[in-house]
Formats: structure tokens, sequence, C-alpha cells
């Protein structure tokens, strides 16, 4: 009889050093039948405590992201994928290696100070961005099968790990073509304190958006946001955004998307069921 297939196998790569940087904790996920023989696209995901086991994160929920891919691939609606999740760190670090750099320089007054409060430091995004691409990711290709160029990479975050993943596939368009941006908080600073500042906070994001956004050339956006609780707010910020890119000459539902679901919150329960759907037109076949 021919040999069972081999079954999918989760490895910890813990105390990563980087430098200015808290240490990394990083999962890998292998999917089931994975051999050396075949070549694998990678989805990178933040707050990777949270994707796979309940047990290990702070509220009981995770993103269950091994069973919606393996469920996928049986069904024909995605190819086998390794996931690299990258765990994010305690406190208020994970504020400040997750808030872009252009959005931090930007801040200005009472927005400033909100910032400065909820990131107890200096930001590190771009720090956090570059030791991801340039020693997490080559040490990952070495490590395993994988395919490497940008369309055969995505990054995905929620939360200000959304804001994240846009910010990864702008400003390194040479290493992640799709990215899927979840529950995105685009007010920066606490909801309520940002709606007084929305004028001035959107016209931060699309300066960065005009700087540094450029043509699609395949790369792919995801944007979607609930409409209970915390996502309740994020609507009008995502709207701005949808309408920042179709004015920079990104094309509705080719190059980016812009979903509202409602009555979803902003947890991992309602991240997980929408995340089939956003996988399937990140990874759709090319446009012709």
């Amino acid at each position: 009889m021919p040999a069972a297939p081999r079954a999918a196998q989760t490895i910890e790569w813990e105390h990563l050093a980087a430098a200015d940087l808290p240490e990394h904790h990083v999962t890998i996920w292998l999917p089931p039948g994975y051999t050396a023989s075949h070549r694998y696209p990678v989805l990178y995901m933040w707050d990777g405590q949270n994707l796979f086991d309940p047990a290990k994160t702070h509220y009981g929920k995770a993103w269950m992201v091994d069973r919606v891919l393996t469920d996928m691939v049986a069904k024909g609606a995605a190819e086998p994928h390794i996931v690299v999740g990258i765990w994010s760190p305690d406190g208020l670090d994970r504020y400040r290696l997750y808030l872009p750099q252009p959005a931090a320089d930007a801040a200005r007054g009472e927005v400033a100070a909100d910032v400065a409060r909820m990131a107890g430091g200096p930001v590190a995004s771009e720090r956090e961005l570059a030791w991801v691409t340039d020693q997490l990711k080559p040490r990952v290709d070495r490590a395993f099968s994988t395919r490497r160029g940008p369309r055969d990479t995505t990054v995905i975050g929620s939360s200000m790990g959304g804001v994240m993943a846009c910010y990864a596939a702008i400003a390194r368009p040479d290493v992640f073509g799709r990215a899927g941006c979840v529950s995105a908080h685009w007010p920066v600073a606490d909801p309520d304190l940002a709606d007084r500042h929305r004028p001035e906070i959107m016209a931060s994001w699309r300066e960065w958006l005009a700087r540094d956004l450029g043509a699609p050339r395949g790369r792919r956006l995801w944007l979607d946001h609930g409409t209970a609780k915390l996502d309740a707010y994020y609507g009008p910020w995502q709207d701005a955004i949808a309408q920042d890119l179709s004015e920079l000459g990104w094309r509705e539902g080719r190059d980016f998307t812009a979903r509202t679901y409602p009555g979803a919150e902003h947890d991992e329960i309602y991240w997980n069921r929408r995340l089939p759907e956003m996988l399937a037109w990140l990874w759709r076949p090319d446009d012709r």
C-alpha cells in the first residue's frame, strides 16, 4: 500500500533576535502532504499567536487558519500554502510595531499625543517590516520549499495588523503581492478622538498613498470591516481609503475590494468566517 500523506506540521521558532526590536516568536504551519519536491506559496500573518490554537490566545478565540486552508484545498478552492505566523509582542509594543511609520510621522497635536501614549516609545513598524522581509522571509525560503515571488506571497492582518498588512504591501511590493487588511484600524488613535480629527488623519493617509502606492502591477488589496462594536467605527475610514485607491488608478474588483459585513464584530470568530472569501478573492487566477 502507498504511504499515507504526511500530516500537517507546526514548527515553532522562538526567541528570534531582531535588532532594536523585541524578541520574536514565529509559528510555521506546513500543509498536509508537504514535500520538498514541490514549491508552495506562502501566507504571512501578523498576530501569529491568534491563528491556530484558541488556548494560546488572550481571548480563547483563533482564526483557525489551518482548518480553513485544509477545507479550501479539499474543495479545490485553493492550493496548499505554507503559513508563517509572526507573533505580536505584549503590551504597548504591539501598537509601536504595527503603526505604519507614515501615520506616526504625520500625527499632530492631540493625535500625536495619543499615538505617543499608545506606543509608549518610538514607532518601529519600519524596522519590523524590514526584519520580516529581509531576515525572516529569507530564512523561511531557505528552510522550506517556497515560491518566492510577490504574487505567491500574501500578508494578512487584523485591526492594527490590518493596517500593517496594507503598509507591508505598499512599502514592499517586491515582497508582497497580496494583502488582506481586515478590520483595519485606520483611525490610528482612539476612535472618538480620531473622529474629531478625521480630515487631518485622512489627509495624511491620502498623502502617503499618493506618494508610495504606485500602480497595481498585479498587486491585490482586500479591505473589510464589520458593523458591530469597534468595527462600527470603521466604515467612513474604509470608504475614504477605497476612494483614494480608485482616484490613484486602482480598479475596484480587480486591484482592490472593500467589503462590509453587517453584524460582524471585531474578533477572530468573525474573521474566520470571512477568511475563505478573502483568500479566494486574493488568490483567484490572474486577470487577463
